[in-house]
């Protein structure tokens, strides 16, 4: 930034943070350590020889310093941890360089920026990843009753589980071990109790998303196969509430981490995976919403009841959408690609599809 008098970088702990400030005029380097709290680095920030620029890195203890410092006045920057240059020989690490490796790249103008959500998006964003983090825990949980039985020597005959019947036929299930009777009631009670709770959550994400600020754009991607209101509303909060932030589709793909990683040297050149950088919780969804492709176009009678009322344009660019990916999923898989690289294909399109419908006027 032109006319910074001091750059600073500081590596942020739960317990401890680590600051490292250059002087331009002077070319001066401070540094200077700070216990558990907010107050203190940003005191202490505000008391250096301004403007400021100061910098940490993205992780675990979240915006909270970025917030308190820009309500300070103050230039703060949130940085993507996986872009920071590091030497490939740099053996030792330590806080305190890794305080002065942040204030000296964010002088080179070296560092990626992250975006930080607003404070009601980070809310509902924390509440969707609850929603998530209680499926994967029921369906942890789903797994120690059929691992159990299957250890007794019990399978279920029938293809589908968790249905009703499959209920009634756990219910039925004895065992001659009082522990084992025990254990079987207790795993089947966690099973009970994670599906209300996920349950619960998904009926608050419903009510949510139809709030005014998240509803236009939810409205929209609900026009799309494979995509109803809490994955529309996931999708939506994991890009932070805001879809112009990519000028072009191709940018968001990307972001999602759904484009093949590159090794090109001298005349060679070999893609590899995808990258699976950005939103985990996104790509997620974008590749389970990319199976439906698979099935002949087609507009049934709750996809017409989720585009109802919405924009003619957008409609044209879901129903656009239907057509192009399932050409895309039959093309390839007459080729013989494998299961997962076609839907994952499908995916990268998709999103590029829903990029186009969020950002439509």
């Amino acid at each position: 930034m032109a006319g910074t008098m001091t750059w600073v970088g500081l590596d942020v702990h739960a317990r401890s943070t680590h600051a490292a400030a250059i002087d331009a005029a002077t070319g001066e380097l401070s540094r200077i350590r700070f216990g558990a709290g907010l107050e203190a680095p940003v005191a202490w920030l505000s008391e250096l020889p301004g403007p400021v620029s100061a910098c940490y890195e993205a992780g675990p203890t979240g915006f909270g310093l970025y917030r308190a410092a820009t309500a300070a006045g103050l230039d703060m920057r949130v940085i993507a941890p996986g872009k920071t240059p590091r030497g490939p020989s740099d053996r030792v690490k330590t806080d305190r360089k890794d305080a002065e490796l942040l204030a000296r790249l964010l002088l080179a103008g070296s560092l990626t920026t992250v975006v930080v959500p607003p404070v009601e998006v980070e809310a509902a964003r924390d509440l969707m990843r609850a929603h998530d983090a209680c499926r994967r825990d029921l369906m942890n949980a789903r797994h120690r009753v059929s691992k159990m039985l299957l250890r007794h020597g019990r399978v279920y005959p029938k293809p589908t589980t968790w249905t009703v019947e499959h209920r009634r036929w756990l219910a039925a299930q004895q065992f001659d071990q009082p522990a084992s009777e025990l254990t079987f009631a207790d795993l089947v009670a966690a099973v009970d109790g994670l599906a209300a709770r996920k349950a619960a959550l998904a009926e608050r994400l419903s009510r949510l998303a139809l709030d005014e600020q998240w509803w236009p754009t939810v409205a929209r991607l609900r026009c799309f196969r494979g995509i109803d209101t809490l994955t529309a509303f996931a999708l939506h909060l994991e890009l932070g509430g805001d879809w112009h932030r990519f000028s072009r589709a191709p940018q968001l793909s990307a972001w999602l981490g759904l484009t093949p990683s590159l090794n090109q040297s001298g005349e060679s050149s070999r893609q590899g995976a995808i990258t699976k950088t950005g939103s985990t919780l996104a790509r997620r969804l974008l590749v389970e919403s990319a199976w439906h492709y698979g099935r002949d176009p087609r507009i049934g009678t709750v996809l017409a009841r989720r585009q109802d009322g919405q924009p003619d344009h957008v409609l044209q660019i879901a129903n656009r959408a239907q057509q192009r990916l399932h050409r895309v999923y039959t093309q390839m898989r007459s080729r013989g690609k494998h299961h997962n690289v076609v839907v994952v294909a499908v995916a990268r399109e998709l999103a590029c599809f829903c990029w186009a419908a969020a950002t439509a006027d």
